[in-house]
This record gives C-alpha cells, structure tokens and sequence, in this order.
C-alpha cells in the first residue's frame, strides 16, 4: 500500500523546491467506508497518533457532515462543491451504461480549476499503480485529462499541486470476519482490537459476528491512521510540509445497517482536519460545516476565485457565516431504489421517508452480501432482536417523517415526529427542507427515469456469478413491481 505515496525517487528525480508561501499545495486525504473513530473524536478503544497530531497542529471540525452517505453521490458533490442533487449525479453509481451524465451549465470538477490556475493535479493512493489513477467514482462525464498523473513527483520545479491521496479504509475489512485481515494488522501493528471490547450502538445486538466486524473496522481506522502518517512524514522528507494545506476526510461513514447509505449521524458524520499555512492551530470549530466546503476552501486558500456555482463555502475566510444547518440526500443505491431527505441543525435532525411503505433494510445485493446484515437477518428470522433493534431495522414500514433531539437521543432511536410537544419543530424542520430542495433545485424530485434506472442495471447484469446475478436479477424486478404498485 501507497507505493507511490512513499516513492524511493531516483537521484534524477528529487523532489522540487516547496511552493511559494501565498500558492500552497493542497493534499485532500480522503478514506472508504469510515466515520470518525479517531482519539481527537473521542475513540477511547484504539489510538491515532498521527490524526491527532494533524488535528493538533491544525483545525478539527467536530460537527463536519456529508451530503450524501454513499461514494459516488458523496465524491461527485465533493468534486465539484455543489450538492449531487443539484448537479444530477444523486444516484449511486449512476450513468454508468449507455446513458450518460453531464454537468450543468459552467460547473466543473475542482481539479479543472486548480490545472488553469497552474497546478499539478494528481490523485493516488489505494490501486493507483502505474498510469492508473486513485478512486474517483464520479457519476457524471469527467475528462481523465483533468489530472496530470497519480503523484505529485511528476510536477515542474516549485509547481504546487493539489493532490487526492485516496484511501481503503474500511473496506479493508471486506464483507465479513477475514482471517486475513486480521493477520494483517497484527503484522503490520502489532495487536488486534478485542472483539468484546467493542461497544455498539444500541441497535445493534452484541453478536459475536457484529463484535467482530466492529473490531475489525477499528482496526482498519487504525491502519488509516498509520496511512495518513505515511503521507505526512513523506511531505516532511520531501521539505513541502509547512508549504502544504493537508485536509483529511471520509467520504460517509461506517458501512453497516444504519450507517452507509442511510441519513442518519452513523452514516453522514465524518470525521474533518486541516492542516497547513493559513488554517489555525490546535482550535476544535463545532459549527456544522458540509465536506462541499472542501472545494471552495481549497480554491480561496491557493488564491484561485471560487466560482459563483460552487454551493460549498470557504470556511476558513475571515467573512465566513457559519451554516445553522447541513443538507443529505440518499436516492437509488446499485439495484434499490429509495429517497430521502434529511436537515440537521446542531439541536435537531429531520428525515423524510418519501418512499415509507418500502422497509429499512430493502432487498439489496451490496448489503445483503455484508456477514453483519446477513446475521441480522438471521436473528430477525429467529425472533432473536429486541424492540428496539426489531423496530429500527425490520418494521415493513418507515414514518414518513422522523423528528430526533440529537442532544437528548443521540443514537436517533426516538422519533418525535408524532409527538404534540415537538409540532413547532417538526413544522420548521419540514420547512426548511422543502425550502433547501426547491432553492438547490434538487433533481431527486422526481423519478429516475426508467431509461436510466435499465441502463444502469444493464452495466451492473452484465457481470458476476450466477448466484449473484439471480439475486440482482430478483431485487430489479422487485423494484419495478414497487414502482409500478407506487411503493
């Protein structure tokens, strides 16, 4: 891993001089799969150093939150500063077939800013080997063009360069308990967090499977850290550590059935740091901020104009108004489809199911392939949930509004949204959102069309085992009987 983060460059190739102080470069460290269980978050079961000691030596945003809980909604938003929703790109792994995506109007991607103002654009890390670049995972037409390669050695003498250093994360972990995960860790790191050590969310039973899996996970946010350590001491070695502008990021949070894909905080809080000239040292900042705002502070710190439809803002300018609340959307993930819509302020977080009569956890061969969801499913069927778990994962049936008091009900198991106490708030929210789909003219409104939805599957049917293509096969179907009964 990251062979081409820590390249032993020839004599031939040392590393040019750093960039001038008022042109820094700007490295985005973005990580699979991962919410934010890291000491500086407050992680107790494994430590962190080097994430902690970016934090302390720069400015960690204790309330950072996606726009979409899912990688390639999440990375399209990310890439271009604007909610996926507005730029079409909303659905998971969407105009993948014959049917194509393109972006709106002026927008476009960061890294076509960052080249006109001079920049080497790169981005590397897990898989980017050779000429092929880091994980991208845009669902709208990009030009490859856009980057000049997948590390920054290949830049012109004192050429700033915005690089993505791309990471696995908590896909390491893979779709279950793996022995050779697990061995790997205990090579590379020396230990393996203890599955009973590990606390869980209150609606998940404390099942060896799910114990495992969670240690596992901790383990892989372990390794992130030994990675993002990698990178630092390499911007170090290289002298281009105090020149540069590191941010690190995941794209949504933990993969798991109330995390990935899904609006709640387990899904949509992320862990957010920056460090470099121009950002303050050691300050924690608990105003919400969205990872959109990535682009914008980015550009203003390299001197490039923010162009005006970029939707995310600088939050490091001097001018900056702080959000009073942050905007998510999860539509069609692979074969299922759904959509939601959620707004959080830092006391409340409303969700609104607009497809309530399909379950939580519908039929989908992603997650279905995940030993955690198959256990779950396994105890469902043998009566062996609690309430609560039964009701927040299994019920036929969502609410079609969901009202929390993140303060009082952190893990969002309580909804309010029925409650006479809480009408006033549940009205605003409900505004507020409204308001934020008409305002940001989110394309979610209506359906995909069905010749979009054929397209995509046809690229998603056209490989895989038997097995797996039957199951896909089925969900599909189902899904279209769904929408023909307006399910």
């Amino acid at each position: 891993m990251l062979r081409l983060l820590l390249p032993l460059l020839a004599a031939g190739l040392a590393a040019p001089a750093a960039a001038a102080a008022d042109r820094p470069n700007v490295v985005w460290i973005v990580v699979d799969d991962m919410s934010a269980n890291f000491g500086c978050y407050g992680e107790k079961l494994v430590r962190t150093p080097h994430v902690d000691k970016l934090a302390a030596d720069g400015t960690r945003f204790a309330k950072a939150f996606v726009t979409a809980p899912v990688c390639s909604p999440c990375r399209s938003a990310l890439i271009t500063g604007c909610y996926q929703t507005t730029i079409g790109a909303h659905h998971h792994r969407s105009g993948r077939g014959e049917l194509k995506i393109k972006l709106p109007g002026e927008v476009v991607p960061v890294p076509v800013l960052f080249k006109k103002a001079g920049y080497f654009t790169c981005i590397g890390g897990f898989g980017a080997t050779g000429d092929r670049l880091g994980k991208t995972d845009y669902n709208f037409e990009w030009d490859r063009a856009m980057y000049d390669g997948n590390d920054w050695a290949g830049r012109k003498p004192g050429q700033p360069f915005f690089m993505q250093v791309q990471l696995h994360g908590g896909k390491y972990r893979g779709q279950g308990p793996s022995k050779a995960w697990q061995a790997r860790v205990l090579k590379e790191l020396g230990s393996n967090t203890k599955p009973e050590d590990a606390t869980l969310p209150p609606y998940y039973p404390r099942d060896p499977v799910l114990l495992q899996d969670w240690a596992d996970y901790l383990d892989c946010c372990r390794y992130t850290d030994k990675e993002v350590g990698d990178v630092v001491a390499r911007l170090e070695k290289e002298k281009l550590l105090d020149s540069t502008v590191i941010f690190f990021m995941t794209d949504h949070g933990i993969s798991h059935a109330r995390g990935k894909q899904f609006l709640y905080d387990e899904g949509t809080h992320v862990p957010l740091v920056v460090r470099g000239p121009g950002v303050g040292r050691g300050v924690v900042r608990d105003d919400l901020v969205e990872h959109i705002d990535l682009a914008a502070t980015s550009l203003a710190l390299a001197g490039v104009e923010v162009p005006k439809w970029v939707q995310g803002r600088d939050v490091l300018a001097k001018d900056y108004q702080k959000r009073d609340a942050v905007f998510a959307a999860r539509d069609r993930c692979d074969e299922t489809v759904d959509h939601l819509r959620s707004v959080r302020t830092a006391e409340f977080k409303y969700v609104r199911n607009y497809l309530p009569d399909r379950p939580h956890l519908q039929p989908n061969r992603y997650k279905d392939s995940k030993a955690i969801v198959q256990k779950l499913r396994e105890l469902h069927a043998g009566k062996k949930l609690d309430g609560l778990q039964e009701r927040l994962l299994f019920a036929p049936k969502r609410p079609a509004e969901e009202l929390y008091d993140l303060a009082a009900d952190p893990h969002e198991v309580t909804n309010l949204a029925a409650d006479p106490k809480h009408r006033a708030t549940l009205e605003a929210m409900r505004k507020r959102l409204a308001e934020w789909e008409e305002r940001t003219g989110d394309k979610g409104r209506e359906p995909e069309p069905a010749a979009m939805y054929d397209s995509d599957m046809r690229e998603y049917l056209a490989g895989g085992g038997k097995k797996d293509l039957d199951e896909l096969r089925r969900n599909i179907e189902l899904n279209r009987q769904w929408a023909k009964e307006g399910k």
